[in-house]
């Protein structure tokens, strides 16, 4: 959000068009950069920038603002990926929480880029994630997203059309069939609940994996578990240990999708799961208990 000091002393109508675009912008750099804290960080500098341009000769402030915020996602790449290289266990995106109830606010939600998507993207480049992003996600034209990585459309063109096939690749088996996804998790949340395992196995595919990031902070696995029993057994004690036994595990769409979340302490968010689901069943989990990447959410 720009800094209010600034926007105290910015004419209003340069104030209206950058807010107008603000939450288009964020979107932009959050499925850039995977971090809700640093897309934050990219809003605020595009702001200043947008504040000092020569705004004579923008005749699309939302082209402008774009190319903008892409540079400088694109530039906190290149050092986000060495940071990554080097974390302790698998690095996971910062997760968006919402109680969405209505279908006008699902929809919306439903916006979101799935926690699983976002964590096949740091497969990619950061080339190939911009290129990825802009045009398959904001339908950006190839010239216009060539302008921001300095290179030709038609190079562009190959970029985005690598990350396609890199994305779906690496991508664990879903559905996007919402109604499936969001009874598999309700079965899985009412299996861990009650503490059974073996009910608790049903609503996990077999060859089911777990990933989970704590940062080195949080006690969490290096590397993905494997297999419904491992899964089933290290869910069941997650749940033991939660601060509300009778409901371990809280319903929560987790970046537009159901998921769950659980509470360290009362009020206080300990963990975030989100899932992707087939024929039936639990395929994936992506588990956050960096309590940096949770740091900010409030309760819901």
């Amino acid at each position: 959000m720009p800094d209010p000091t600034a926007v105290d002393s910015a004419p209003s109508g340069l104030v209206d068009v950058f807010q107008a675009e603000r939450r288009y912008l964020g979107s932009v750099a959050y499925r850039l950069l995977g971090s809700v804290t640093d897309a934050e960080d990219v809003l605020q500098e595009a702001w200043l920038r947008w504040q000092s341009a020569d705004r004579s000769g923008i005749a699309d402030p939302r082209a402008y603002l774009t190319t903008v915020v892409t540079r400088l996602c694109y530039d906190q790449l290149g050092s986000a990926r060495a940071r990554r290289e080097a974390y302790f266990g698998e690095w996971l995106p910062e997760p968006l929480l919402s109680t969405a109830v209505s279908p006008a606010e699902l929809a919306e939600a439903g916006e979101a880029v799935s926690v699983a998507m976002l964590a096949v993207m740091e497969q990619l480049t950061p080339a190939e994630r911009a290129a990825f992003v802009l045009h398959d996600v904001f339908a950006v034209g190839f010239e216009e997203i060539a302008s921001a990585l300095d290179r030709s459309p038609e190079a562009t063109r190959q970029l985005a059309s690598r990350a396609r096939r890199r994305v779906r690749d690496g991508g664990r088996r879903s559905t996007v069939d919402p109604a499936e996804h969001r009874q598999v998790v309700t079965a899985f949340i009412d299996a861990a609940t009650g503490g059974d395992l073996m009910t608790l196995m049903e609503v996990l595919d077999p060859e089911v994996v777990w990933h989970a990031d704590g940062g080195g902070i949080v006690r969490a696995g290096r590397r993905p578990l494997l297999g419904a029993l491992h899964v089933g057994r290290l869910v069941r004690k997650l749940a033991e240990r939660s601060v509300d036994t009778h409901r371990p595990l809280v319903p929560m769409l987790v970046n537009g999708e159901p998921g769950a979340v659980w509470y360290a302490e009362p009020g206080v968010i300990g963990g975030v799961m989100a899932f992707t689901v087939a024929d039936g069943r639990i395929t994936s989990a992506y588990v956050m208990v960096n309590p940096e990447k949770l740091a900010h959410l409030s309760e819901a």
